[in-house]
């Protein structure tokens, strides 16, 4: 009989190997585990590598759309140009139109009262509509000590083709008053002492200005020592080619000037003391009003050389600070934004240009008067520093000439 062999089925509960399962060694499983926990891991830092960098880009995005956004707003609706002044414009013509600078009575005549310029007033045949579109002018003057001025400057900028010019009138200039001392640096401190405060004096230099060049500038800037010896050493310094040794030593009023000739870079109270330097020592070189202009005119090239440096240009809001902390104007905070942000449009020192009242003939003792050309001064404010749209004339200037 054939036994036959039959196949048992497990029972319920019992457990089957699986005849190739091999089982892993505790090592291979400790490999395995950290293998694992090494990729999740890794895993997690691929993750906040990606979520870091995707932050990255959302703030770098963000933040570039509020700087440049920043930008357009203040270029285009904050740092905007300035509307042109207004002048009052009177209509019927006066005294005063006829001869603007006659304001100030002799003071030495105590049977008459002292006037002083009243404001702003437009030449008779101009309009405000007759003004040139962006174009601005400015009376600068410079006081030594007091309100005794030894500067002063009429400048224009054209903001269409970023250009700006400056004329310098020498102190010696007579204009058409009646006081003894007809030079025009006496206009200011004579309306401050006979009109009784700092703005009656500046109204009548802007009155005698105008007698000069034909009209009355739209901002005026008024700044002393101090404030020019900051400008100076806000910029770095500047560069200056001194044309020969300047020596002069004066102990009553403490002050030494020694500059040897070359180029040389001199702080603030170096450019102050070039641009000043007028008498010397025995033996040294002495210089005239007009070298002296000269020196004035070398010193404000060389500032606004350095002012249009990238570097320079980064700091406009230093710069505005000291501006407006050491100079008196009536140009608001807004507008020297916009005049400060066409510093990187002009095309350096070639935007500027720079000259002195053409003189006809110098006066000898005991007043040394330095008479303009009425041509050629009519001729030079045409070319360069006219604010209107039609050319000044002789009828619109008041020039003494003898």
């Amino acid at each position: 009989m054939t036994k036959h062999t039959q196949s048992r089925e497990p029972e319920l509960g019992m457990s089957v190997r699986e005849p190739h399962a091999i089982q892993e060694r505790p090592s291979e499983q400790r490999k395995r585990k950290r293998r694992r926990k090494h990729s999740i891991i890794a895993a997690k830092r691929r993750s906040s590598f990606f979520l870091f960098f995707k932050a990255l880009l959302i703030s770098l995005l963000v933040l570039s759309t509020v700087v440049f956004g920043s930008v357009y707003v203040i270029r285009n609706y904050i740092v905007v140009p300035p509307p042109i002044p207004p002048m009052i414009q009177n209509d019927e013509p006066s005294a005063l139109e006829e001869r603007p600078a006659f304001i100030v009575i002799d003071p030495t005549d105590n049977d008459e009262e002292v006037e002083v310029a009243e404001e702003l007033q437009i030449p008779m045949r101009f309009t405000n509509e007759d003004r040139k579109e962006l174009f601005y002018t400015f009376l600068i003057m410079g006081l030594d000590e007091g309100i005794n001025v030894d500067t002063i400057m009429v400048a224009s900028y054209d903001g269409a083709s970023r250009t700006a010019s400056i004329i310098s009138i020498p102190r010696d200039v007579p204009v058409n008053v009646l006081r003894s001392y007809r030079k025009i640096n006496v206009a200011y401190p004579a309306g401050v002492m006979y009109g009784g405060s700092p703005e009656a004096g500046l109204r009548q230099l802007k009155r005698e200005v105008r007698s000069i060049v034909g009209f009355e500038p739209d901002y005026y800037v008024k700044l002393d020592l101090e404030a020019f010896e900051r400008i100076v050493d806000a910029v770095g310094g500047v560069y200056i080619d001194v044309p020969f040794h300047m020596r002069y030593d004066d102990p009553f009023q403490d002050l030494h000037i020694d500059i040897p000739p070359g180029p040389q870079h001199l702080n603030g109270e170096q450019a102050l003391n070039f641009a000043r330097f007028r008498m010397a020592n025995f033996g040294f070189q002495a210089v005239n009003d007009f070298d002296r202009v000269r020196h004035q005119q070398a010193v404000i090239q060389a500032v606004l050389q350095e002012l249009v440096t990238p570097a320079s240009i980064l700091r406009v809001p230093e710069f505005i600070s000291i501006f407006q902390d050491n100079v008196d104007t009536n140009i608001t905070y807004r507008e020297k934004l916009w005049f400060a942000s066409q510093l990187s449009e002009i095309d350096g020192i070639d935007a500027l240009s720079t000259h002195t009242l053409p003189i006809l003939y110098s006066s000898m003792a005991p007043y040394w008067y330095e008479f303009p050309d009425i041509h050629a001064t009519i001729e030079l404010v045409n070319e360069t520093i006219n604010p209107f749209t039609i050319p000044i004339t002789i009828y619109d200037v008041d020039i003494v000439q003898w």
